[in-house]
């Protein structure tokens, strides 16, 4: 029986020193590979031979940079839920496209049918944009909750 893509990706994460591996890239995917190895205790060509397995595999996907939270509390961010009408999901989701402060969205299960994470320079603006939002032809109700402070933020 052939294996699922997501069985495939998972299958490669073959041992703790993997897993060690991309909970420090997480922290910090500048480290250098020598550093890498010296944390991991390890040999660095082992560390380069993991890297180039894990990305080839498509365990890794990318490097990214996140920003400081200076940078990110120079506004707003807010966690927005969303109850749509039946069979209007695809529209409201055209609607938020096209909004450049959605900076997530995510089909859930529960209460809601969608979360945003929503993102506006000042607090007039996050109201525009939810109001913007709550009049979608589909949605039923938005409820939002602004972000105070992120704890732990892996992304």
């Amino acid at each position: 029986m052939p294996s699922s893509p997501q069985t495939q990706r998972t299958a490669g994460l073959r041992d703790q020193l993997d897993r060690d591996l991309l909970a420090l890239l997480q922290a910090n995917a500048r480290t250098s590979t020598a550093d890498l190895a010296r944390q991991l205790g390890t040999a660095r060509t082992t560390v380069l031979a993991r890297l180039a397995r894990l990305e080839r595999e498509g365990v890794i996907a990318g490097y990214t940079l996140r920003l400081g939270q200076d940078v990110l509390d120079q506004g707003l961010q807010a966690f927005v839920g969303i109850t749509v009408q039946p069979k209007s999901g695809r529209d409201v989701v055209r609607q938020l496209e096209r909004m450049p402060e959605v900076r997530q969205l995510c089909a859930v299960s529960g209460e809601f049918d969608y979360v945003v994470l929503l993102r506006a320079e000042t607090a007039l603006r996050m109201n525009t944009l939810l109001d913007e939002m709550g009049n979608f032809d589909g949605v039923v109700k938005t409820t939002t909750s602004v972000a105070l402070e992120w704890k732990i933020d892996r992304t």
